[in-house]
């Protein structure tokens, strides 16, 4: 499988995390597709060069079934392990020290949810987990939620990557709280990635407008009609709302502006 990385870009505009240069701003899952194969081609399409490794999902030793090595190769694409259905620091904990253990990752996402229903992040558990992944030598990018204050908190710590939710996982409705988004990218020097909740290529177009490093997704490519277009789309997305933000977007006006003078018609 090749990696298509993004010559479209105006300009030399990496993503870099944990001191490591990526040239897509898009990251995508492994989960929730008809096969890795499907999967493969999508990550293909979407020009991604990280994919998110549910621990507890994917199966990564067992010969006898299919395996997701086989179909992405982790020296071409790096490898995200994550802690998807984890409810307590511990076991988060627990589970990105075994992923170390079996594939040597120290760049990790950490989510630690609330309940089942919302998938919320647990934020008192995950500023606990947090604290002990950086300790034992982590470098952590953190699912969190959309508040300025625990946002900071995490930075300060000294995790590699904020990633507030857009919206719900999985519910596809888009940047429901676009000034806390913004706030906390005005306030954080580490890379902001916007994780859940991205529907289409518009909502990824949006969370980068509004001056995010990256978008995060899954569902939204994996349960498309078409996932392999899906993820085309979503890379476009990416690289439109990124260019929009560099350019900076015009002022809105209450009233028309023309645009053409009229000063001197004839």
């Amino acid at each position: 499988m090749s990696i298509h990385t993004d010559f479209d870009s105006l300009d030399h505009d990496p993503l870099v995390i944990a001191g490591k240069e990526y040239s897509s701003r898009l990251i995508i899952g492994t989960g929730k597709y008809e096969s890795y194969q499907q999967n493969a081609e999508a990550l293909a399409a979407s020009g991604a060069e990280i994919v998110t490794v549910a621990m507890r999902r994917v199966n990564l030793s067992d010969p006898d079934q299919p395996m997701l090595v086989d179909y992405i190769d982790p020296k071409q694409v790096t490898y995200l392990p994550n802690t998807a259905g984890c409810f307590t620091g511990e076991d988060a904990v627990r589970t990105l020290r075994l992923a170390r253990e079996a594939g040597g990752w120290d760049l990790v996402k950490l989510e630690v949810l609330g309940d089942k229903k919302t998938l919320y992040p647990n934020m008192v558990e995950t500023l606990k987990a947090a604290r002990l992944l950086l300790d034992d030598g982590f470098q952590v990018m953190v699912y969190c939620s959309d508040d300025p204050i625990m946002a900071k908190e995490l930075e300060e710590m000294g995790c590699c990557a904020i990633m507030p939710l857009a919206a719900p996982i999985g519910s596809g409705l888009g940047v429901q709280n676009p000034v806390n988004i913004r706030l906390i990218v005005e306030q954080t020097k580490v890379p902001v990635i916007v994780d859940a909740g991205v529907g289409t290529a518009s909502d990824a177009a949006i969370a980068m407008e509004l001056g995010c490093d990256g978008v995060l997704m899954n569902t939204a490519i994996a349960e498309a009609k078409d996932p392999v277009l899906m993820a085309r789309a979503m890379r476009h997305g990416v690289l439109a709302g990124r260019q929009a933000y560099k350019a900076g977007r015009m002022a809105k006006r209450k009233y028309a502006d023309p645009s053409s003078p009229l000063a001197g018609m004839i």
